[in-house]
């Protein structure tokens, strides 16, 4: 694994670095709020190259709050269900009041340099095309 920093990021690859479509490309991401939610998820990210779930993870530098992102093609199936079975096992996708999964989106890189964030992104790939959010079981 290779790892590399700057003053925004800290960047996770696998050996043999990803040659991603940039129009396929994208990431799942997790925000996190605190020293030890960053320590959890930059050891997901570790952990996600080591088992060879995804090529690329990055977190954010900021001790505080920030992103955790986990890198793939939008059309990769095989990878979308390997890594979403690995934020499953490892209690990584918060839960509602009810107990319920979020439905957390896929965001394409495209999208990321488009500027679409907030209530201008629509992702058109979100969790609840691969799991039950109640049953937190495969569909």
């Amino acid at each position: 694994m290779k790892v590399y920093e700057n003053e925004v990021w800290k960047y996770f690859l696998s050996d043999e670095e990803p040659d991603y479509d940039q129009d396929r490309v994208g990431k799942w991401m997790f925000f996190y709020k605190g020293g030890s939610e960053r320590k959890y998820l930059e050891e997901r990210c570790i952990e996600a190259i080591s088992l060879g779930i995804v090529e690329e993870a990055k977190i954010a530098q900021n001790k505080i709050e920030g992103v955790a992102c986990f890198y793939l093609e939008s059309d990769d199936t095989v990878v979308h269900l390997a890594a979403i079975e690995f934020f499953l096992i490892n209690d990584m996708i918060q839960k509602t009041r009810t107990g319920k999964l979020y439905n957390i989106s896929f965001k394409l890189d495209s999208q990321t340099r488009a500027g679409q964030y907030g209530k201008a992104f629509e992702s058109g790939i979100k969790l609840e095309q691969f799991v039950d959010l109640e049953t937190g079981e495969w569909v």
